[in-house]
């Protein structure tokens, strides 16, 4: 019976960041990333962690001669990557509502939301705990509803994200850095 190979497995959690769409990303596995560029932000603690989703859509080119399809033709794809951010800040807000002003006072900070149509797109990163992988998500847009529940006891607030990928120009949507244990 064949079997398979431990090493590959991938367990644990990891790190996200956030950059600015341009900024240099890593090339291997053991440059900090703020190395590579300190545009990259750690984005802090999630509920429980985070989610790539990859999904294409399809339809059956058929024919009257044939009981299966003679071929399948791709007609859409979806990429996306959702967390639930459990560090209130305005940073996190504004990264959460795609831009927005940040406003230091005295003793106090407040956030206003941007205008429709003013959005910003980001990057987005994520390296395994163990570093045997890292995840650049080249164009990302934060489209899911924000809720923030408030509730009794060991509840805690979070916001709500899910950044789907757009394709940048001159690259693909991401790109993933694995050890090489992890090739086959």
């Amino acid at each position: 019976m064949a079997r398979g190979n431990p090493a590959n497995l991938a367990l644990g959690p990891g790190s996200l960041y956030i950059a600015v769409l341009g900024t240099p990303e890593p090339a291997d596995l053991v440059t900090p990333w703020a190395s590579v560029s300190t545009n990259w932000i750690q984005l802090g603690y999630t509920d429980e962690g985070s989610t790539f989703n990859y999904s294409v859509d399809s339809e059956n080119v058929e024919v009257a001669e044939e009981l299966d399809p003679i071929a399948v033709a791709l007609t859409s794809r979806e990429l996306s990557l959702s967390m639930a951010l459990a560090e209130i800040t305005a940073a996190n807000l504004k990264r959460a509502l795609n831009g927005g002003s940040i406003v230091a006072g005295t003793g106090i900070v407040t956030f206003e939301p941007p205008d429709l149509g003013e959005e910003v797109r980001t990057m987005l990163g994520w390296e395994s705990e163990d570093h045997t992988e890292r995840w650049v998500y080249r164009k990302c847009l934060q489209v899911g509803s924000m809720e923030m529940s408030r509730a009794k006891g060991a509840a805690k607030a979070t916001i709500s994200c899910e950044f789907k990928l757009e394709r940048p120009a001159l690259a693909k949507s991401f790109k993933a850095i694995m050890a090489t244990a992890r090739a086959a």
